[in-house]
């Protein structure tokens, strides 16, 4: 995937990353964290289309970030569900190559508009939001529990999709870099 640093990968997320995922989850949310039940019926919800960036390098790879995006079958519309990326891995652009692959599958699934909410004091995610043309359409008092935070809710328009690669699959399981 183009966009990464050496050394990383994107895939397809799957069950046996469920762990690595709720471990990410608890560091980067420690207040509002999702129970790993929660992330394992929206990882495997026909709904979802849940990616991973792991590293390459000896040893076993190890999840570095993750996303998440939901989107009905048919339905033009989509909400990115989370985002998460290492405290050691940030200002790489490895949550920006998550998210563009995001808006790349909800385009693939011919969605017309994307939603999701950020934290009312996360400006790098605002900033990033911003600049893939997400708008602030609505503040969600309160919204992040039990912290007290605001949601800003955004919205994306999203172009046609374009003809290229499809999705990402579940063939690098097994490979060897």
């Amino acid at each position: 995937m183009t966009g990464l640093p050496p050394g990383l990968r994107l895939r397809r997320a799957v069950p046996q990353d469920l762990d690595d995922i709720m471990w990410l989850e608890h560091v980067s949310f420690p207040t509002d964290a999702w129970s790993a039940s929660q992330m394992a019926g929206e990882l495997w919800s026909p709904h979802g289309y849940y990616v991973v960036v792991e590293t390459t390098a000896d040893g076993a790879p190890t999840v570095v970030g993750y996303a998440g995006l939901s989107s009905l079958a048919g339905n033009p519309v989509a909400d990115v569900q989370t985002i998460a990326v290492a405290g050691d891995q940030r200002g790489r652009g490895i949550g920006k190559v998550l998210f563009t692959e995001l808006l790349d599958e909800a385009r693939r699934r011919g969605v017309h508009e994307v939603f999701l909410e950020v934290r009312a004091d996360n400006p790098v995610a605002q900033a990033m939001y911003t600049e893939a043309g997400f708008e602030q359409i609505a503040v969600r008092p309160r919204y992040y529990q039990p912290d007290g935070i605001d949601a800003w809710v955004m919205r994306l328009t999203l172009a046609p999709a374009p003809t290229g690669p499809g999705p990402i699959g579940q063939e690098t399981l097994g490979e060897h870099d």
